[in-house]
């Protein structure tokens, strides 16, 4: 079993053990739960190197019903067919602009938001392309249990500027990609992604 299918098993347990929490009554219940709060810790940390604290930071005691995060990414092309990346200030890396869905905010509102604050473009929204399960592909482990939902964008403004939250922004030949941040974004993902805009496919691919 590799990390990843270790992580997602140990985000189910403390799934398992959170949503108990809501709904126990029984002491008895109550304290099993909070057991297995504390070896799903115990099981996170070991694996990701976190320490107890970062993690019960990252995974407070929910008060409602414990659901997947969901990641905004949007793929966007030049008259070259070139592809949009911006450089993560997180790691050096490059992704296709996006982040964390924001509350308030409809899937297509945040990547139209992420666009601007990353690389100055007013953009919109043509169709999804795909929804992706992370943990049904090679991401490096990260505890959180997370969907991507990939949009294909096209730019209704022209001049490229950079956001303080990213290091660069610039264009890249599908056969010329630079070292991308693979927590983010993977190659494969990527190929895909180009492939189902190139061809005119209109399906949305989902895990």
């Amino acid at each position: 079993m590799n990390n990843n299918e270790l992580l997602t098993l140990i985000t189910r347990l403390r799934s398992v053990a959170d949503v108990g929490l809501l709904y126990a009554k029984n002491e008895y219940d109550i304290e099993r739960y909070h057991e297995l709060q504390q070896i799903s810790t115990q099981m996170l940390d070991n694996v990701t190197n976190w320490g107890a604290e970062a993690i019960n930071f990252n995974f407070p005691i929910p008060t409602d019903y414990p659901t997947v995060k969901v990641d905004v990414r949007g793929l966007l092309l030049n008259a070259e067919n070139k592809i949009l990346l911006a450089r993560e200030s997180a790691d050096g890396k490059w992704s296709l602009p996006g982040g964390w869905a924001d509350i308030g905010y409809s899937a297509t509102e945040v990547i139209v938001k992420e666009f601007q604050e990353e690389t100055g473009l007013d953009v919109v929204t043509e169709r999804l392309l795909a929804v992706f399960d992370k943990k049904m592909h090679p991401h490096p482990p990260q505890p959180f249990y997370v969907y991507k939902m990939v949009f294909y964008c096209k730019a209704v403004s022209t001049s490229l500027n950079k956001g303080f939250d990213v290091l660069d922004v610039a264009y890249f030949d599908i056969n010329d990609l630079p070292e991308l941040s693979e927590d983010r974004i993977l190659k494969s993902q990527v190929e895909l992604l180009y492939k189902k805009v190139i061809d005119g496919d209109l399906s949305a691919a989902a895990d």
